[in-house]
């Protein structure tokens, strides 16, 4: 039985969407926090934001979150006070001096199939600034069974994919400067493969 998939309305709603990333929040994004400066971080975009809870690495930074779910960006704006908008990535266009130093997409493309990930990565590699990277968290799927494939099939993204096929979807549009995979555990017990992927987009 699916159960994290049958769970996909009920995260619609902020509350339980926060609830359930809670636990796991700082540890998914501990690889970005080890690899960068972030006192150097000038302008980021958050492109997949939901209740903007990233917002709070990037205090000192000029935050703007995009998302699709306009609940999501109703609370993330009474919430954090930041700059939120209702937008879809794919048909946002900003001039060179308003491009981001730091793109930021967090387990948002394993909810896309592969031309909608084609399409987001592609249109990401036209909105980082010179000298800027995107960063990617991600869901793997593994190859063999196990509570981390079991948790991936059944996630209520239905697009998780294997090391390989992340590598070379992310290396279409840009040149990797990392790619790290690592676990999420609790209690010592693995639950998700994630890979963190740093890149520079490709000309």
């Amino acid at each position: 039985m699916q159960i994290l998939k049958k769970m996909s309305g009920l995260m619609e709603n902020t509350t339980a969407y926060r609830l359930w990333q809670a636990p796991f929040a700082d540890a998914k994004i501990a690889p970005i926090l080890h690899h960068n400066d972030f006192s150097k971080i000038q302008r980021v975009l958050d492109v997949g934001c939901g209740p903007g809870t990233n917002c709070r690495y990037f205090e000192k930074a000029d935050y703007t979150g995009f998302d699709i779910n306009p609940r999501y960006i109703d609370y993330a704006c009474r919430k954090y006070r930041r700059n939120f908008v209702v937008q879809d990535v794919c048909t946002f266009e900003a001039p060179m001096e308003q491009r981001f130093d730091f793109v930021l997409l967090n387990s948002l493309l394993h909810h896309l199939t592969d031309p909608e990930a084609h399409r987001v990565l592609g249109r990401l590699r036209h909105l980082v600034s010179p000298g800027g990277y995107v960063h990617i968290v991600e869901l793997v799927l593994p190859e063999y069974r196990g509570i981390p494939r079991w948790l991936a099939v059944n996630d209520r993204g239905n697009f998780p994919r294997s090391l390989t096929a992340w590598k070379e979807l992310f290396s279409t549009y840009f040149h990797t400067a990392i790619f790290e995979p690592y676990p999420i555990k609790l209690l010592g017990v693995g639950l998700w493969n994630l890979v963190y992927f740093k890149g520079e987009p490709k000309v």
